[in-house]
């Protein structure tokens, strides 16, 4: 079968199909990017005859619709947006989305003296030889004519035939080629993907979510464009709150909606640990509204697909973003998002610098928004959510496939106990051995970003721990106020004595410590900084920490993993140090697990 089909096609054919939305190009499928030299460059190709590439669209299927008649789909344009935007602006006179959201126009200047162009300046407007925007030279509202003629009355003194020939080939520029690459409707997204990276000379690899996104946008019979606005909107609101000012200030259609009402409480919203970008919402809202966790489902639904009869229908369409705007709305919901994040945090993970997998994070938001639908008790979802999460972390469950992944354990959570399937999961594969062998061996890494690593610093925030040698300051308190790690065997210690990066940066080296207790420390071996403290103990003294007896102490070791016998190690210890605490921090790990 012929995949695709590629044509040329005059640029003012392109320009007619994308103002009349038999070509979609979303509002902000993406926001435009391309700084204004490069629409004065592309511009200047056009002028000079040189090609400018190819656009690439997707013919949206037919849909049945309800009186059994058959609507034409829609294409939709998945590569060449910044190329068909820039034309748009710069030939048409458009607004574009620049890269903050505003919207603005992009004008260039041409002379048809020395035939180049030039992004609109005060400069340029104050200068007679200079044609101020193309765009009332190309859009035909004016003859080449009256174009020359009145050119010819503010400059008296030019060579009229080359103001005219310069004209005449910058007004010809809409009738200039531009290749388009159209994709059979009948192609499954990952065919699709698949061409797409095989045609894009750059590689960009576009996600199902890109696809996706695309589809919801540029739907408006079912408000998909507004429904992109909302995806869009609240992840950038996540990051930059103050952005909420300027969707009132130039947005007024958005400000209508119920979107709008139902983001705007991250005006005020100034946590971090959660900020989703577009493709995690559109995971998250899909896989728990549909119970399904491959997002190629989700645009063949959007397109209105029966998978039982293989035809497209309306109903279906319509459902479908019904379905998907729920999910939207549950995702985005004040009351969701901040009582997920409270079970999260509560379960130690108060810092985004804890969180390593996005799509753990995902996951366990979708785990909370099915349980809240499916009526499971508050109590049990402010349980089952963080142990899930945490689970999924330890057994890096999201890591490699996790679209199958996903799939997979929704359908389960649709269709069975949660509690049942948690303990069947926890059974199969946090026996024994996980606790006592494999995770003690996940540990003998020098990643510091380990997720078994951050794991176990959510055990001691839960836990209340004090930090290494701390009479007062938690771990808690170190994390949030970006605490450094430190070394309990000192670095340069383990330098001097002839160990490579890969063992003096052992993740079970690392604690968190005050960074005054550590320069107190300084490279001395344990067994010399040791011996001081005790000293200090012994006088009273405490200027090392702030520990002041045997009990204290031997209670900070405790709670911080360390084995009691390190007062008195040197570098012979090392390895075996690093052994015991493993199995330490093993331990406290499996405690903490099944406290949650």
């Amino acid at each position: 079968m012929q995949k695709y089909s590629v044509n040329q096609q005059l640029i003012q054919t392109l320009l007619s199909w994308v103002e009349s939305g038999e070509i979609a190009i979303p509002e902000i499928q993406r926001p435009f990017v391309w700084d204004s030299s490069k629409v004065r460059d592309l511009m200047d190709s056009l002028y000079q005859g040189f090609p400018i590439g190819y656009v690439i669209a997707w013919q949206n299927p037919d849909i049945r619709l309800k009186d059994g008649s058959l609507s034409k789909g829609k294409k939709i344009l998945i590569d060449g947006q910044q190329r068909v935007t820039a034309l748009t602006a710069a030939l048409l006179g458009k607004y574009v989305i620049d890269k903050t959201y505003d919207r603005i126009k992009i004008k260039i200047s041409f002379n048809p003296i020395t035939e180049k162009f030039e992004v609109q300046n005060p400069a340029i407007l104050k200068d007679k030889t200079w044609l101020p925007d193309i765009s009332d030279a190309v859009n035909g509202t004016q003859s080449i004519l009256k174009l020359v003629r009145h050119y010819l009355e503010l400059n008296p003194d030019v060579d009229e035939d080359q103001v005219e020939k310069s004209f005449t080939i910058l007004t010809d520029i809409p009738k200039k080629q531009i290749g388009i690459i159209e994709l059979a409707s009948e192609l499954d997204i990952e065919t699709v993907t698949e061409i797409f990276i095989r045609i894009n000379s750059k590689g960009v690899v576009l996600s199902q979510a890109d696809f996706a996104m695309s589809k919801i946008a540029s739907n408006t019979l079912y408000d998909g464009n507004l429904l992109r606005k909302a995806i869009d909107y609240f992840c950038h609101l996540a990051i930059s709150p103050e952005f909420h000012k300027h969707i009132e200030d130039h947005d007024k259609e958005f400000v209508n909606t119920e979107f709008f009402n139902k983001i705007s409480w991250l005006k005020k919203e100034v946590d971090d640990l959660y900020d989703p970008e577009y493709t995690d919402l559109i995971k998250v809202a899909f896989t728990s509204q549909f119970n399904r966790g491959k997002l190629s489902d989700l645009v063949s639904l959007l397109s209105g697909r029966n998978f039982e009869t293989r035809t497209y229908e309306e109903h279906i369409a319509e459902e479908s973003y019904t379905k998907l705007k729920t999910g939207v709305l549950n995702f985005v919901n004040e009351t969701n998002f901040k009582r997920f994040l409270m079970i999260i945090k509560s379960s130690g993970f108060i810092s985004n610098k804890l969180v390593r997998s996005q799509n753990a994070l995902n996951f366990a938001y979708i785990v909370y928004l099915k349980l809240k639908e499916l009526g499971v008790s508050d109590v049990k979802i402010g349980s089952y959510v963080p142990r899930w999460f945490v689970f999924s972390i330890l057994t890096g469950r999201y890591s490699s496939s996790p679209e199958s992944a996903f799939d997979f354990d929704i359908k389960q959570i649709a269709n069975k106990d949660f509690g049942q399937i948690l303990s069947e999961y926890e059974e199969a594969e946090l026996s024994d051995a996980f606790w006592n062998f494999s995770l003690p061996q996940s540990l003998d890494t020098s990643v510091a970003s380990s997720p078994y690593f951050n794991v176990y610093l959510a055990a001691q925030v839960k836990a209340n721990d004090k930090g290494f040698l701390s009479k007062d300051v938690l771990v808690s308190n170190l994390i949030e106020l970006r605490g450094d790690i430190h070394h309990l065997f000192p670095k340069d210690y383990l330098k001097k004595n002839g160990l490579e990066r890969g063992m003096y940066n052992q993740i079970a080296n690392y604690v968190y410590m005050q960074s005054e207790i550590n320069i107190k420390v300084g490279n001395k071996p344990p067994e010399e900084y040791f011996s001081k403290i005790l000293d200090e103990m012994e006088n009273q003294s405490n200027t090392l920490s702030g520990i002041s007896n045997m009990v204290d102490l031997e209670n900070n070791l405790a709670v911080n993993c360390i084995p009691k016998e390190i007062i008195s190690m040197k570098i012979d210890n090392y390895e075996n140090f690093l052994t015991s605490r493993r199995r330490m921090m093993a331990y406290k790990m499996r405690e903490y697990y099944f406290s949650l």
